[in-house]
């Protein structure tokens, strides 16, 4: 029981942070992200998924409904941004000592994590989970 509970605290958590931003970029729009695609040579129209990953697949890491696919699509769509928008900071620390973008080295690390583990049992049944 304690197992599927920390499964569902992880799927929570994870699920609930990444709902914010994807929420903020459903109200205010993709702001930078199109020209950044653009400038690394992808065509501008694919920042749309991130609507996909910031909103659809929290959702469902949320439910736990096809759990292991909604984390792997965070787990892509966060190794995109580290790549594409964090380059240049991957080592960097902050004042105190920290990783800059740790925050989205803890996303990719949680939906990894969800990934492997699935959704436990406190989710809703499919054969995904």
């Amino acid at each position: 029981m304690a197992y599927d509970l920390g499964k569902l605290i992880l799927r929570l958590t994870l699920g609930v942070l990444l709902l914010l931003y994807g929420f903020h970029k459903v109200k205010y729009g993709l702001g930078h992200i199109p020209h950044t695609l653009n400038a690394h040579g992808l065509p501008p129209s694919l920042a749309y998924g991130v609507y996909i990953s910031e909103v659809i697949a929290p959702l469902m890491l949320i439910v736990g409904l096809y759990t292991r696919v909604a984390a792997g699509i965070i787990a892509f769509s966060m190794s995109i941004a580290i790549i594409f928008v964090h380059a240049s900071r991957l080592t960097a620390l902050n004042s105190s000592g920290g990783s800059v973008i740790g925050l989205e080295y803890m996303f990719l690390a949680a939906a990894i994590c969800i990934m492997l583990i699935g959704a436990g049992r406190f989710s809703l049944n499919t054969p995904y989970n």
